[in-house]
């Protein structure tokens, strides 16, 4: 029989329950038995394992939408375990895989193949999202009631944005039958598609050829509505600018099924961050201004944007360290975004108990994975912060294939000290 195991002395804050106390967490056979204040005066069952876990924070496992895995056909890059000791690493307990793989993950063979490699090889949980159409390309869908069947938990064009109309409004309307969330990037084809980051007076300076916010802004709102003409549950997976932001807030209005994230380098990068065409700060949407990082981070403050995600997108040598209009977008992620996260709390421009909120219990809820809670019953996932410690992360800390972090060498307040699946510590940094 699995040992019972006692965390006390914790400050436990649980979005699901809007539960902010000091209390102790109960676990027994992997699940949460008790949690909060009534379980500390009730002592420690006999033979438990007890952990003092004095100046942490308890929160439910960090879960992380828009996660991209090198496996299969990338394996040099990331591969299913690598990524998840990197989750694990980073707080996150359950991530959503993206099908942007070589083969896409678009049959049930392949949405079958990440759920078995991962019941063998990850130590947390992963959930494929299943092509939106096949390839990748656009064009036809694909097979959406055996996919989710088979396991799959969103539909997505991962990288790619969307642009036949008919094809998103069919693919919506069998999505809505089937009770699966659709969650796109919002990137026009056309406009700005020669851009390598912000359009505006820096990308002249630099001499790089600009995106304007209008290639984000207009397929955000052809596709909020379609989602309203087919009552679909619609996901903008990557938002960067405040526009956006009102336009998901005029859809709710509407009575549109809409919610949005945005990325953790969103949140607390700006375009001024790439100086000397520092590739590993490309990323799409490129990086902003600072007047709208601040816009984005006021609409997380009050709710507009639902979600955080770390956008984990592995890239090597051969696809980063190149002139900086042909390098690779992306960043490695799955390990920083919640200390750069805490910046945010530290600032006061976010109160802690929205960004466990944005980063666990919403995203969570939204997909309809079992996660994101501290309550009775729950899987026992969870991690324990210290909101305090100082620290600086260098190259050889991250446990990722890939190194490509915007964060190098950055110096952090706050980080992941356990990390616990299903009760068992599959993460510890002391």
């Amino acid at each position: 029989m699995t040992r019972t195991t006692v965390l006390k002395n914790l400050r436990i804050l649980d979005p699901s329950r809007d539960l902010d106390g000091t209390g102790t967490i109960v676990i027994e056979g992997g699940r949460i038995a008790a949690a909060g204040a009534a379980a500390q005066n009730q002592g420690a069952p006999e033979g438990a394992k007890v952990v003092d876990c004095r100046g942490l924070i308890a929160a439910p496992g960090l879960v992380d939408a828009r996660v991209f895995v090198g496996e299969p056909g990338a394996e040099h890059r990331e591969t299913i375990e690598s990524a998840a000791r990197a989750a694990a690493a980073g707080g996150v307990t359950t991530f959503i895989a993206m099908p942007d793989t070589d083969p896409v993950i678009d049959d049930i063979a392949l949405v079958e193949f990440v759920l078995k490699t991962a019941r063998d090889k990850a130590v947390v949980n992963i959930h494929p999202a299943a092509a939106l159409t096949k390839g990748l390309a656009g064009e036809e869908m694909t097979e959406f009631g055996l996919l989710r069947a088979a396991g799959a938990v969103a539909f997505t064009n991962g990288r790619r944005g969307m642009h036949d109309t008919q094809v998103l409004r069919r693919a919506m309307t069998y999505a809505r039958e089937f009770g699966a969330v659709v969650a796109l990037e919002t990137k026009d084809k056309y406009l700005g598609a020669g851009g390598v980051m912000n359009e505006g007076l820096l990308a002249s300076w630099l001499g790089l050829s600009g995106s304007p916010r209008e290639a984000e802004i207009i397929p955000l709102e052809r596709d909020l509505r379609i989602a309203a003409l087919t009552r679909a549950a619609y996901h903008a997976a990557k938002i960067s600018v405040p526009e956006s932001a009102e336009a998901v807030r005029v859809a709710r209005r509407r009575g549109t099924d809409v919610t949005c994230g945005i990325s953790i380098n969103h949140l607390t990068l700006n375009e001024n961050d790439i100086g000397e065409y520092r590739t590993f700060f490309k990323l799409s949407p490129p990086l902003r201004g600072e007047d709208d990082r601040k816009a984005m981070v006021g609409a997380l403050a009050d709710g507009t944007i639902d979600i955080i995600v770390s956008s984990h997108d592995p890239q090597d040598v051969d696809t980063k360290r190149l002139p900086f209009a042909d390098a690779a977008d992306g960043a490695v992620g799955l390990e920083t975004s919640l200390a750069a996260a805490l910046r945010l709390h530290h600032s006061g421009e976010v109160p802690l108990m929205r960004l466990i909120d944005a980063m666990s219990s919403r995203p969570a809820k939204i997909f309809s994975l079992d996660a994101g809670t501290l309550a009775p019953g729950a899987a026992a996932d969870i991690v324990l912060i210290d909101p305090d410690e100082p620290w600086i992360l260098t190259r050889d800390q991250l446990v990722s294939r890939s190194k490509n972090t915007p964060f190098e060498d950055a110096r952090f307040t706050g980080r992941v000290i356990h990390t616990y699946v299903a009760g068992k510590r599959v993460y510890s940094a002391r």
